[in-house]
């Protein structure tokens, strides 16, 4: 096997690993969702506790989610299960990049092959690496073709940035790859007087790091600008890590009935990537994989009469990436161009529908696993309908049609339910939808002298249900969530070597379940706690075995707090139980190791315009892998400052 060919098969098993794993016993499964329950119980006693006796009338939050409908909702009408962190939340817990951020979101597990910079993937509610859409700017970020898993490995979030993740399958709104659900990235429109902040950062394994960002808005015209990235060595030898982040999003209202705007968004990142620690090609000194990933867009609000509107989006992504031994070089091209039309007709208060279609044209060149030189088109039709057919009571449906010239046409369906209780303290939804994955071109006519693709694959398709309850404590100081999720896959797509040469087909079928536990609460400002839990059953249900790295207790808890005089400090851990994993020098499954991270973060407020500030990640000097033969960092630490004007 050449070098070029071993770097693909590498990447193929970190990205898309084998199933492994029985399920656990009935024992097992009937104590852990009384445990979940347990810690529900003590939330809703502590937010009680804390706050006192609501004797107000709770207020509804004053919070709008975009991902789940493509229209603004508040919070407290939602039958899908939404998470938002705001970049006021990342700033206060000192998180910078995109996979830290998406650690403090129950069922957003996640495995990194080794360091800052290696690629990582997430299993939102158990789905596959590739079954997760990034929706960034409002367009896709990843299809079969293109990965995600570099960025999110190295992508940082900058100050202007709003990070949604709405849960279970939302195809009917997204196409493909929107199986286990969607996480969006937004930038946000600049508001107020002009503004600047400046961020520098030194510490440990030879980081060196900073932000710089700006923005302003009036009714009129609005910008704001990010950049940030720097270097870091790591701990192992060929591991260093350079890169920048940046985004761009300016503003115009042109007339009361149209305003235009556009965004720019790239990562470029310089990655040394010894591979494992054991086995194959163990400690590389030579292998480096560089990523740049540009994506623009041009988007117009239009307002055609009082209850007619209309967005459209035109936007083009250009990616890059190499892998270069020293010896060969993987060169992997994805381009595509987007064309994204909405329209949503609001009837009354008590009925809006939306409907619109989606263009897409990409292309990709790919020297390694197949020579892969191929072009794809799409176009996808969708209609929705949200209605309230009595107070306190939403509802939605959907349905899309995707047509694919390569594969053919995915048809998908959605349907949710909420009801929010008279005081707006309580909140019952619950939604059932379906989902596919397409087939890569590697998947359908990838070739090589041991491999031949498929041209007559079809979509993976999944189908799944919730159902949860959400409390709203009053006054705006948070909210509890509980959900139970089931999600059934068919039509897997997997390799099969067992035939020469080896192929693709769509043999195998899966399920994934499970509880979603979740606290944000705001005691006065003061202080602040986010709670994160899930318990997973993900099963290969073709071979009776548990999917590789989802762990089966999997969660998080940060708590903040204001001490006055402007010093603040904060703690967050992250822990993972119970998950298969491949050995990486002799490609057995194994028990992998439970792990526990403790992080601790602290900032002095001297004035108005600085601020010192320090963190100290893995604080326990816990030795861990994600992935097997992958080791994480061992203890941190970090500081710097904040400069504002």
């Amino acid at each position: 096997m050449n070098t070029t060919i071993a770097a693909s098969f590498r990447r193929l098993l970190l990205l898309q690993p084998a199933p492994s794993l029985r399920l656990a016993s009935a024992g097992s499964i009937v104590r852990q969702p009384l445990r979940l329950a347990g810690v529900l119980v003590w939330s809703l006693w502590l937010a009680h506790s804390i706050l006192g006796a609501q004797t107000a009338e709770p207020e509804k939050l004053p919070t709008y989610i975009l991902s789940a409908t493509r229209t603004p909702a508040a919070l407290t009408t939602l039958g899908t299960y939404v998470e938002q962190i705001t970049a006021a939340d990342l700033a206060r817990m000192q998180l910078t990049g995109l996979r830290s951020g998406l650690r403090g979101i129950p069922g957003a597990t996640g495995a990194q092959s080794g360091a800052p910079g290696g690629i990582a993937s997430v299993f939102l509610r158990g789905s596959n690496s590739n079954q997760t859409l990034f929706l960034v700017d409002g367009i896709r970020f990843n299809d079969p073709n293109t990965d995600y898993q570099v960025s999110l490995g190295g992508m940082c979030l900058n100050g202007c940035d709003n990070l949604e993740v709405a849960h279970g399958p939302q195809s009917t709104l997204y196409g493909g790859e929107a199986v286990g659900g969607v996480v969006s990235l937004r930038s946000q429109r600049g508001a107020g007087p002009g503004s600047a902040t400046l961020v520098a950062e030194a510490g440990s394994f030879g980081t060196v790091q900073g932000v710089v960002s700006a923005q302003a808005g009036d009714a009129t015209r609005a910008y704001t600008f990010a950049a940030s990235g720097g270097h870091t060595d790591n701990e192992r030898a060929n591991n260093e890590f350079d890169s920048i982040t940046y985004s761009l999003r300016l503003d115009r209202q042109v007339t009361k009935a149209v305003a235009i705007g556009a965004t720019w968004r790239g990562f470029i990142g310089r990655y040394g990537s010894p591979g494992a620690a054991i086995g194959f090609g163990a400690n590389d000194p030579d292998n480096v994989e560089s990523e740049s990933n540009q994506l623009a867009t041009v988007f117009a609000d239009l307002t055609h009469s009082p209850g007619l509107t209309s967005h459209v989006v035109l936007g083009g992504q250009d990616r890059r990436y190499v892998s270069d031994s020293g010896t060969s070089e993987t060169v992997v091209r994805n381009r595509r161009a987007v064309l994204d039309w909405q329209s949503t007709y609001v009837l009354n208060e008590q009925h809006r529908v939306t409907g619109g279609l989606t263009a897409e044209a990409n292309h990709t060149r790919n020297n390694g696993f197949g020579n892969i030189n191929e072009r794809q088109s799409l176009l996808a039709v969708f209609a929705q309908d949200e209605w309230t057919p009595v107070e306190h009571v939403y509802l939605t449906a959907g349905l899309r049609s995707d047509d694919h010239d390569t594969f053919g046409r995915a048809t998908t369906g959605r349907v949710t339910a909420a009801w929010l209780s008279q005081d707006s303290k309580w909140k019952v939804r619950a939604t059932y939808g379906t989902a596919f994955r397409s087939p890569s071109f590697l998947d359908l006519y990838g070739q090589s002298s041991f491999y031949v693709g498929n041209p007559s694959l079809k979509p993976e398709k999944a189908r799944g249900w919730d159902g949860g309850v959400d409390y709203f404590l009053a006054g705006n100081k948070g909210v509890l969530s509980a959900t139970w999720f089931d999600t059934r896959y068919d039509n897997l797509i997997v390799f099969d070597f067992g035939v020469f040469p080896g192929t693709t087909a769509n043999v195998e079928e899966a399920r994934t379940r499970g509880v979603e536990l979740a606290a944000k609460l705001d005691f006065s400002g003061t202080t602040k706690l986010r709670l994160a839990y899930t318990y997973l059953e993900a099963e290969n249900r073709s071979q009776g075995i548990r999917l590789l790295r989802r762990p089966r207790n999997s969660g998080s808890l940060d708590l903040w707090h204001d001490f006055g005089r402007g010093f603040s400090a904060g703690a967050g851990v992250a822990f993972a139980a119970g998950r298969q994993d491949v050995h990486a020098a002799t490609f057995a499954t194994i028990d992998a190791e439970d792990y526990t991270v403790v992080r601790v973060y602290v900032s002095w407020q001297v004035n108005d315009r600085l601020a010192v500030k320090a963190r100290i990640e893995n604080l326990l000097d816990e030795a861990y892998e994600e992935v097997h033969g992958y080791p994480q960092l061992g203890l941190g630490g970090f500081a710097g400052i904040e400069w504002k004007w």
